[in-house]
């Protein structure tokens, strides 16, 4: 999983980095408010780690700016904090999980898995607009139409309506479906894209995943 690490103090931070990366997960680490904010917007996490003091303000400015674009992603707090009071201001707030401060790694690890399972079980069914895709029976449909999908398109169709609102750049759909070995000069995303509109439009006179120019492709919530 990619993880956002929002915590200032060097010593926490590198603890839980070194566990996370050996359970084979990618970390990025922000120690104040505005870069927690920056890297929240500018990329997608799996998981949010959120410390609650930083040195420019309170972690909830994070949580509440998180909680505008990306309603789902789990978000685990990480707080030396530990009244009930806190627990509960922040979890109505919108967090998924409150640890405190200080905590066995393993019981960080078992939190992350929970949070996750959560997530894709909430997520089973994807929804955009009038299209939807059930990743369990890997069903696609446009309103009452069934579509059958191949398993790259799939793969396409499901990422793109995972990132409702962004727009998704060619190298971005290139890595996440196709693999970061794969050719970047080629035009495979744009061939599938193709694909994937003569299934889903027809019938419909507006292409359901846009072009913005110069910058990728979307779908609009």
């Amino acid at each position: 999983m990619r993880i956002l690490l929002v915590e200032d103090e060097d010593r926490v931070a590198s603890f839980i980095i070194k566990g996370l990366n050996a359970e084979g997960h990618t970390v990025e680490r922000a120690a104040t408010v505005a870069d927690g904010v920056a890297l929240s917007a500018a990329f997608e996490f799996d998981i949010v780690l959120l410390d609650r003091m930083l040195p420019d303000g309170d972690g909830r400015m994070v949580l509440e700016e998180i909680r505008k674009s990306a309603e789902n992603t789990p978000v685990i707090v990480l707080s030396a904090l530990g009244e009930t009071d806190d627990k509960v201001e922040l979890l109505d707030q919108g967090a998924d999980d409150y640890l405190v401060k200080p905590f066995a790694f393993a019981e960080l690890a078992a939190r992350i898995r929970a949070n996750a399972r959560h997530e894709q079980q909430s997520s089973r069914v994807l929804s955009v607009g009038d299209v939807s895709l059930d990743t369990l029976s890997r069903i696609a449909r446009r309103g009452d139409v069934t579509i059958d999908l191949p398993s790259r398109e799939y793969a396409l169709l499901e990422y793109l309506l995972r990132h409702p609102n962004h727009v998704l750049s060619r190298q971005q759909l290139l890595d996440a479906v196709w693999g970061f070995d794969f050719d970047t000069g080629s035009n495979v995303v744009d061939v599938y894209i193709g694909y994937l509109r003569r299934k889903l439009d027809e019938g419909y006179t507006d292409s359901f995943v846009e072009t913005v120019r110069g910058a990728g492709y979307r779908v609009r919530s």
